[in-house]
C-alpha cells in the first residue's frame, strides 16, 4: 500500500519557523502532485500549498510569502517550509498525494497522509 509519512509538526512560538516533510512510500510509478492541506479548529480542511511533478505551485493567499513549498522526486517527499507562524496558522496539517501506483498506471489514486499537529503559541 501506499503511505504517505508525515514528520516536523510541532510547538513554535508566533514568529518562529517549522518545516514539515512528507515521504510519499509503496507501489509508486510516478507522483503528479503533492501538497498540504490543514484543518483549524471549527474551520473546514483548506488547501495550504501545492507542487506538480513540473515544481508548479499553488499557495493559499494567507501563507503567500511565508511559507514555501519544495520537493525532492528522488525521495517522493514534499517539503513545507513555514516561515513567520502566527497563532492563526495552528491546525493539523495533512500531506495530500496524486499519484500512480505500478498496478494501475493509467489512472490517478489520492492518497492522504495522517496529519500533523502544529501549535503556534507563546
Amino acid at each position: 500500500q501506499v503511505q504517505l509519512v508525515e514528520s516536523g509538526g510541532g510547538l513554535v512560538q508566533p514568529g518562529g519557523s517549522l518545516r514539515l516533510s512528507c515521504a510519499a512510500s509503496g507501489n509508486i510509478f510516478s507522483i503528479n502532485t503533492m501538497g498540504w492541506y490543514r484543518q483549524a479548529p471549527g474551520n473546514e480542511r483548506e488547501l495550504v500549498a501545492t507542487i506538480t511533478s513540473g515544481g508548479s505551485r499553488d499557495y493559499a493567499d494567507s501563507v503567500k510569502g511565508r511559507f514555501t513549498i519544495s520537493r525532492d522526486s528522488a525521495k517522493n517527499t514534499v517539503y513545507l517550509q513555514m516561515n513567520s507562524l502566527n497563532p492563526e496558522d495552528t491546525a493539523v496539517y495533512y500531506c495530500n498525494a496524486r499519484l500512480r501506483v505500478i498496478e494501475m498506471i493509467a489512472a490517478y489514486t489520492v492518497y492522504w497522509g495522517k496529519g500533523t499537529l502544529v501549535t503556534v503559541s507563546s
